[in-house]
Formats: C-alpha cells, sequence, structure tokens
C-alpha cells in the first residue's frame, strides 16, 4: 500500500491500514518532516478557523489545545506527536517526490523524483487542497529590490521591525496576518482587489484549570467536539441557501463591518456580493488592525510592480521594502503536478479536461485500486477536514478490506455511474450562494464550484457504504 503525503489526511490513511492488519505501508513525502499545511505555511497570525477540538481525530482528542482556535505551530506539533504515538516515522520516505504513477497489469508502478520504482497494490492520494502556490501575474514582479514571497514560503530569518509591508491579497490568509504585521512594520500597505465578509469570532485562551479539568473528564472533550460538529453544520445549511440562517449569518457580518468608523474605509471593505459566496473569514482582529494609522488598504488594481515597490493604476507609488503575496494557491491541481496513467494510457489531465471531477469525492474511473482523500467535491467549506477525511479514509478502508477478503483483485467505480454523480452534483448548485456573482477558489475552469452542494449529513451517508453495484471489479 502506498500513500502520497505525510499531512493530516495522509498519517490518517496509513494509521487506517495498519489497523486493517497491513504492515507493508509507504508515505511517499516529498518534504523532510510530517504536518502538510502546517509545516509548510509558517506566517505570523498562521492557525486554524475551526475550532481546536473538532480539528483533531476524532480517536485521538487533545484537552491541551491552548486557544479555541490553534495557532499553527500548535497544529503542527499535534500531527508529529500523532506520528510519533503511531510509530508512524519509519514507514515514511521522507525527501521522496512521487512524479508519475501507472496502472500496469500488476497494480501500480509508482515513479519518484530520483528515479527509483516501486510496485504497489493500492495507491492512495492525499496530497491536500491548498497545496501549490499560485503566484500573480504582475508586471516587473521580478523586478522588485526588496524581499518578495509567497506565505507559504515565508523565510524564518525575516525581520519586519520598521519595514515597509505590502500585502497583495485579502483572503484568509491576509487577513489573519495583516494584524499581526500592522504591530512591528513601519507601515502596511494593503493591495485589495476583492473585499471579504468578516465574522467577529473571538480566540479566546483557555485557562489551565479548564484544560486540567479536560484531561480529568474526557466526556467533556467529546462534548467539545460534537457541540462544534453541530455548530458548523448549522453553518453549512445557511451557506447552502436557507434563507432564515444565511440571514443571520449575513446580519453578523454587517454588524460587524459597522465598527469601521470611517466611511470611506468601509465602503472599501464592504463586499458587492452575498455572504457566503466565497469561504466565511473568521477574524476579530482584522478591522481593528486596518483602522490603525500605519496600515492602508488600496483599491486601486495594481498597474505594475516596480523596483521600490507597487505602482497602481491611478500612477500612485507605494513604497515597499518587503513585497508578501498572499495570493492562495492552485485549488484545483490534486496530485498534479504528479504525472497519473489510467487503464488505457489515459492520464489524469485528460480525465480532468473539463475540470476535477471524481466518483464520490474517492475515486475514478478506469484508475482500479486509486483513492484520494480530499478529493474533487469533498465539503470543504467552513468544516473540519479532519473528519471529512477520516469518513473518506473509512470508506476507502471497506473497498481495501474486499481485496484482502480476496473478493476482487482490483476495483473502480463505473464511467456511467460516475457521469450520474456528477450530473446530480452540476444540478444541486442551482441557487446556491456560490453562484449569486462572486468570484471564489471554490468554482473550477468551467464555473462549477468545487465544494459539496448538499447538507454536511449527506455526505457523511455517502462516505458509510460503498454502493458495490456502481463499480467494476477484476
Amino acid at each position: 500500500m502506498a500513500v502520497i503525503g505525510a499531512g493530516m489526511s495522509g498519517l490518517l490513511m496509513a494509521v487506517k491500514l495498519r489497523q486493517a492488519g497491513i504492515r507493508d505501508v509507504v508515505i511517499f513525502e516529498k518534504a523532510a518532516d510530517v504536518g502538510g499545511t502546517w509545516r509548510e505555511n509558517r506566517y505570523p497570525g498562521l492557525g486554524c478557523d475551526v475550532p481546536s477540538h473538532l480539528y483533531t481525530y476524532s480517536f485521538e482528542p487533545n484537552p491541551d489545545w491552548s486557544h479555541r482556535f490553534a495557532a499553527g505551530p500548535e497544529i503542527r506539533a499535534y500531527f508529529q506527536r500523532f506520528a510519533d504515538k503511531y510509530r508512524l516515522r519509519p514507514c515514511i520516505r521522507f525527501g521522496t517526490e512521487i512524479i508519475e504513477a501507472e496502472r500496469t497489469l500488476q497494480g501500480w508502478s509508482v515513479r519518484t523524483a530520483c528515479g527509483e520504482t516501486h510496485e504497489v497494490d493500492f495507491l492512495v492520494s492525499a496530497c491536500g487542497v491548498l497545496h501549490h502556490p499560485r503566484h500573480p501575474e504582475i508586471e516587473g514582479l521580478d523586478s522588485f529590490a526588496g524581499t518578495a514571497f509567497h506565505t507559504a514560503r515565508w523565510p524564518d530569518d525575516l525581520d519586519l521591525d520598521g519595514q515597509r509591508v505590502g500585502v497583495i491579497g485579502t483572503g484568509a490568509t491576509s487577513i489573519q496576518l495583516v494584524p499581526q504585521l500592522q504591530q512591528v512594520a513601519a507601515h502596511v500597505s494593503v493591495f485589495q482587489r476583492t473585499p471579504q465578509w468578516v465574522m467577529p469570532v473571538r480566540n479566546e485562551a483557555y485557562t489551565d484549570a479548564q484544560r486540567a479539568r479536560l484531561r480529568r473528564h474526557p466526556w467533556l472533550t467529546e462534548l467539545l467536539y460534537r457541540g462544534y460538529g453541530q455548530l458548523f453544520r448549522f453553518m453549512s445549511k445557511a451557506v447552502l441557501g436557507n434563507p432564515l440562517l444565511l440571514g443571520l449569518l449575513a446580519r453578523g457580518a454587517r454588524k460587524n463591518l459597522e465598527q469601521v468608523a470611517d466611511p470611506e474605509l468601509r465602503r472599501k471593505l464592504t463586499p458587492d456580493y452575498e455572504v457566503g459566496c466565497k469561504r466565511l473569514i473568521m477574524s476579530a482582529d482584522y478591522y481593528p488592525a486596518v483602522q490603525q494609522p500605519n496600515v492602508e488598504v488600496i483599491v486601486e488594481p495594481i498597474a505594475r510592480v516596480t523596483p521600490a515597490g507597487v505602482e497602481t493604476t491611478d500612477g500612485a507609488r507605494h513604497a515597499c521594502d518587503v513585497l508578501v503575496l498572499a495570493t492562495g494557491f492552485h485549488a484545483h491541481n490534486y496530485m498534479r503536478p504528479m504525472r497519473l496513467i489510467g487503464e488505457g494510457g489515459v492520464t489524469i489531465d485528460e480525465l480532468w479536461k473539463g475540470g476535477p471531477r471524481a466518483y464520490r469525492t474517492v475515486a475514478l474511473p478506469g484508475f482500479p485500486n486509486f483513492f484520494m482523500l480530499m478529493g474533487p467535491h469533498s465539503p470543504i467549506g467552513n468544516y473540519s477536514l479532519i473528519d471529512i477525511a477520516e469518513r473518506q479514509a473509512g470508506y476507502v478502508m471497506q473497498c481495501v478490506e474486499r481485496w484482502m477478503t480476496g473478493e476482487v483483485n482490483a476495483l473502480a467505480p463505473q464511467a456511467g455511474a460516475t457521469r450520474a454523480y456528477n450530473r446530480t452534483l452540476e444540478r444541486s448548485f442551482e441557487g446556491t450562494v456560490w453562484l449569486t456573482g462572486c468570484q471564489s477558489w471554490y468554482l473550477d475552469e468551467g464555473g462549477l464550484p468545487n465544494v459539496w452542494p448538499f447538507p454536511y449529513g449527506e455526505f457523511c451517508r455517502q462516505m458509510r457504504r460503498p454502493q458495490w453495484e456502481e463499480f467494476e471489479t477484476g
């Protein structure tokens, strides 16, 4: 069994395989440590917008979270402890990038960047969603004389004290980052293309006494896990179009914006799309930060980057010593640029010519014994990705167990069943908030939201048991 990626979902998949009695498991990880996105992102203010006690494996609670929403280093440490506790490091091939995987008569032939080839029976992609940084195509970006980098490549030795910092982008990363920059930089220029709706969620610290109580009474940690899960199911129902619930979220976001005293700045920060069309942002300190005298929100489009800074289309020149690209990720790459070749020589690029599509988020027709965690249309919007991955891993394990008992040698979803499933998805997006006019990373190249259009309970139901009649077996 081979798993690609030693992030949250890859570690989980390896544990599930081990628990099923499969000892010959290898995880290929191109980096030098576990943690996935929490290893690669190190920018100031990095944190999770899902409550800590929900953002854990259901079987591995953590009563010692320091805050309601954990910071990035704390989450990374959680996954490192998890890898150590379940003795996963010996089965991880660190520094090993997979560049190609091809279906053969015997199974999957996996090739690494250093030229090694490995033959495996099952291949699971656990490459994550927000993984490949998106760099903006801006004239003159390479000419900048200062330090420029993407937020996912934050320099460990960077000193921003007294610096003039330009931040391009105002997504979730930027909204976490800007309040931290405001405290140390001489000036912060925030280049905004699209404003965001922001919910005023405060990140309260847990006291020593509270953490001790959670350690003594594990049922309280379980209660927090379930309670936060119900809260986020409520939010997903709102985004799916429940007018009452969506109205409550909208009122909360609009009320939060009223704290911006300057009417011109408030106008700049007011989105022209419905609440929920983009991923809802959680922050209690962004609006206070951008009202400080050393922060400027710039809405004029960027014309070019010069050696000295950024020039906007109105002719204004904004001097910068450091340029931070908070411009997001190629969210629809999934396992690419790895070259994946299925039966008959069909590549993943050919299969996804019209945009990424899958069978029930986890499998592909014509790619036997290949599975994905966090595949196309997973319910990734404002919910715990760990819970999603656990349900997908449980589904995959049911397929693996049929192979273990000798019932099948290989299995893949039928092409017809996959088409029917995706037609149902496409019809279900009609009338959802994602198609109300905003541009977001949810939308693929065909304009279809690559998210889950049903209540989260429906995803849980579909993951509970494979519909074997929709599979081809060999």
